[in-house]
């Protein structure tokens, strides 16, 4: 995989992407001259970087003197070269496993299997919690006291709960598609929430782009800490973490209990991507315009199960994959279950009866 980035070091758009990518498979471009190629440059020291910045926005001796034991699980990746010698380096009592580095990742079920081992040492440990990381150190996978995994739009609140309550009235960036319980929380806290596109750019771009913003993204993304840099570190998360439940003096289990009980469900669904720009048109045109929020895919908020806006169906179309994803949220899960069975209903019959109009054309 080959990722280009901005000169904010900001992920280049999806449409760029598709530009370079068809650009370099049709061949389609210019010959550049041997003068006109430039050289390739390293920097010097980036972990001495990473590191300064690291302790620039951490409270150092709250993670020295926390009694704190975690269980971390690299998968094999190449962030297990790099975060024991921050953790050792704060006094961080840190249990390590697979931290040698593989040459291929393990696959999904590989790691659900390593996320189960994960749980037992926490347990078994008496550890404040585990945390398993992925996507070279993007994306990560909590574990609580009990062995109990926290991830998706559990983790993504409960993120959103514990930095809110060390930055009371800070902004959170999240994708459109994440739970209404992250407006819940930020009102808890006199905080604001600004939803983007499904993307790694439009997250990363909103983070830079707004005044107080303390974190961006989901449990299914990854996390921005906008201070750190604009990018997904799941190693700042881990030592943030740890920081904040020594001074919010909780553990994971106590923050999860305080948490909104928000029903938040998905199904996926086939949809041709010959289809899915005419599926998006039918939805605009037999909903309310009022009831309909554009950013990302169509979403439909319900007027009569109103709680602050939060009782919505949202249908978004895959960037990359002939899918089309339905996600239903409410605190009535009765209402997000019939809505859920409702729009895979509809949805699935619009598919079928365009495919049926395109074959009789050919």
């Amino acid at each position: 995989m080959i990722e280009f980035f901005d000169v904010k070091g900001i992920n280049v758009s999806k449409g760029q992407e598709k530009k370079i990518e068809g650009a370099y498979f049709k061949e389609d471009l210019r010959r550049s001259q041997i003068h006109e190629i430039g050289t390739v440059t390293y920097p010097s020291s980036p972990l001495d970087h990473y590191t300064t910045a690291f302790e620039k926005y951490l409270n150092i001796e709250s993670i020295r003197n926390s009694k704190s034991k975690v269980v971390i699980d690299y998968v094999y990746s190449v962030s297990g070269a790099v975060l024991p010698q921050l953790l050792g380096k704060f006094g961080c009592d840190a249990v390590v496993l697979n931290a040698s580095l593989s040459a291929t990742a393990p696959s999904l079920s590989e790691r659900e299997s390593l996320l189960a081992q994960l749980g037992q040492v926490v347990q078994a440990l008496q550890a404040t919690f585990g945390v398993q990381i992925s996507a070279n150190g993007e994306q990560l996978v909590l574990v609580d006291e009990v062995g109990t995994p926290i991830r998706g739009e559990m983790l993504t609140a409960l993120m959103t709960h514990m930095i809110l309550t060390a930055n009371p009235r800070g902004t959170v960036v999240v994708p459109v598609q994440a739970s209404g319980a992250i407006e819940e929380i930020a009102r808890r806290h006199d905080g604001r929430v600004i939803r983007t596109k499904a993307n790694p750019t439009a997250l990363m771009e909103a983070c830079a782009a707004h005044d107080h913003v303390v974190l961006g993204g989901s449990g299914e993304m990854g996390f921005i800490f906008p201070q750190l840099h604009p990018g997904f570190d799941a190693m700042f998360c881990i030592a943030k973490l740890i920081e904040m439940l020594l001074i919010q003096e909780r553990s994971l289990g106590q923050i999860w209990e305080e948490l909104p009980r928000t029903s938040h469900r998905s199904v996926t669904l086939r949809c041709p991507w010959s289809v899915k720009g005419a599926l998006m048109r039918y939805l605009v045109e037999t909903h309310p315009v009022e009831s309909l929020e554009l950013t990302d895919g169509v979403r439909i908020v319900d007027p009569y199960q109103h709680s602050a806006g939060q009782s919505w169906v949202l249908v978004l179309p895959d960037a990359s994959e002939p899918l089309v994803h339905i996600f239903a949220n409410s605190e009535d899960r009765t209402w997000v279950d019939s809505q859920l069975r409702n729009y895979r209903q509809r949805v699935q019959n619009f598919i079928e009866s365009e495919q049926g109009i395109k074959e009789q054309i050919v």
